[in-house]
């Protein structure tokens, strides 16, 4: 999903237009404030991707402040930020390039580079929720479990593993197939693979 935060309703139906153009699904938000409003309202984001353009300069809540405010929600690998400004100039871009922008463009801009960059953006959002949703199943084995993983990893077999860790095999068996249960996978392949 590519969220679109202008104040300019011509800028957010272009932008709109484009993504659509791309078959990128699209929002447009008129201001920061709607699009926290959005956020807060406990609307799930996109699995298969989010990215923002986001205008720099607008009344009230500015592009920069509303990115300060996903920056402290730990928001900006999740959604990346593609700041676009018609009043931009090189210290503000390397500015927001730093804190952790995706990129930066300055209006007029090229349509089908901008929507290159929007594309390669959703392409890290996706990397990064599936490194996340990998976290959190890592975070749900238990110590035992994890040391379980390391020696599985490691290429270990079952009968290695109980030898390594004093426990009978059979017990490394439920560990086993608990680790793959929680890690969503069927084989040692698909947890290295997963895992690298």
């Amino acid at each position: 999903m590519l969220h679109i935060v202008d104040d300019e309703e011509a800028i957010r139906d272009s932008l709109a237009w484009l993504a659509t153009s791309r078959k990128i699904p699209a929002a447009a938000y008129e201001s920061a404030e709607a699009f926290l409003a959005m956020l807060d309202s406990g609307t799930m984001l996109d699995l298969q991707g989010e990215c923002m353009l986001l205008d720099v300069r607008m009344p009230s809540m500015s592009g920069v402040a509303l990115f300060d405010a996903l920056a402290a929600r730990d928001l900006t690998q999740r959604i990346p930020v593609i700041f676009l400004t018609g009043h931009g100039d090189v210290p503000m871009a390397v500015d927001a390039l730093k804190r952790g922008a995706f990129d930066f463009f300055e209006k007029p801009f090229n349509d089908n580079k901008l929507m290159d960059r929007v594309e390669e953006a959703l392409a890290a959002s996706r990397q990064a929720c599936a490194m996340a949703a990998v976290q959190t199943r890592l975070a749900a084995l238990s110590a035992r479990e994890q040391e379980v993983l390391e020696l599985i990893l490691a290429g270990n077999m079952n009968k290695v593993i109980a030898d390594k860790l004093n426990i009978s095999m059979r017990t490394v068996e439920v560990h086993r197939a608990h680790i793959f249960d929680k890690m969503q996978v069927k084989t040692a392949v698909e947890l290295a693979r997963l895992l690298k």
